[in-house]
């Protein structure tokens, strides 16, 4: 089944030749282009997009505006957020509305079209430099960090295998890198990450990766024993 994909960028000639990149692959196709947030989050809803190739810098209804609007409705596509800039407050400001990416635009072609797959198949993809960014700003401190309030009551419902596994996402482990430290395989990685997700009412693991940072149950580095 091909990815459908919007992109939104408001540069004509970046917007047309990311759509053209996406649109050579078998798998992808472009189903709508976007010069700024406005029109983005209407074609989001008539075309009915996978995945949304989202520039943060735009007139008017800025990216991280428009991600807000369209993660918010129901059967929302997900949303790869694409930007010139390496900024703290653009990669917080992506992933806190919703964004299930963030790359640069400097990245290779192929990067791109693995990322847009990745956020496609339910999973996340964050630049190299915004997760080294993410987790030093919540390394840096109590104070650092977005704290959301008191635990979440589903948070009880958490085994405490699913408890680490939660602290091994937030620490930036992949699902294989996960099984090789708790010895188990991917798959079962990948049930208790569905699990946690599910339990915890998260849409992927970026959404993971900030709960557990507000609420000071992650680390920048793997938590203590394992259950």
């Amino acid at each position: 089944m091909s990815l459908r994909v919007l992109v939104v960028d408001d540069q004509g000639i970046v917007r047309a030749g990311f759509a053209a990149v996406i649109d050579a692959e078998d798998d992808m196709t472009v189903v709508g282009e976007a010069a700024d947030g406005a029109e983005a989050v209407r074609l989001a809803a008539e075309s009915a997009p996978d995945v949304v190739v989202m520039d943060v810098r735009m007139p008017g209804l800025d990216g991280i505006a428009a991600t807000r609007i369209i993660t918010a409705r129901q059967d929302a596509p997900r949303v790869l957020v694409l930007t010139t800039f390496d900024l703290d407050a653009y990669v917080f400001d992506a992933l806190r509305a919703g964004a299930s990416g963030f790359l640069l635009k400097d990245v290779r072609p192929a990067e791109l079209l693995d990322g847009i797959r990745v956020v496609g198949g339910g999973e996340s993809v964050l630049a190299p430099s915004a997760t080294r960014r993410l987790i030093g700003h919540y390394a840096a401190g109590p104070d650092a960090g977005f704290r959301s309030g008191d635990e979440p009551r589903a948070l009880e419902s958490l085994t405490a295998r699913e408890r680490y596994v939660l602290g091994l996402i937030a620490a930036g482990l992949n699902n294989a890198e996960i099984g090789a430290e708790l010895g188990i395989t991917v798959g079962t990685v990948k049930s208790h990450v569905n699990a946690l997700l599910r339990k915890l009412g998260l849409r992927d693991r970026v959404q993971a990766t900030i709960l557990a940072y507000d609420l000071g149950l992650a680390r920048p580095h793997p938590p203590g024993p394992r259950p």
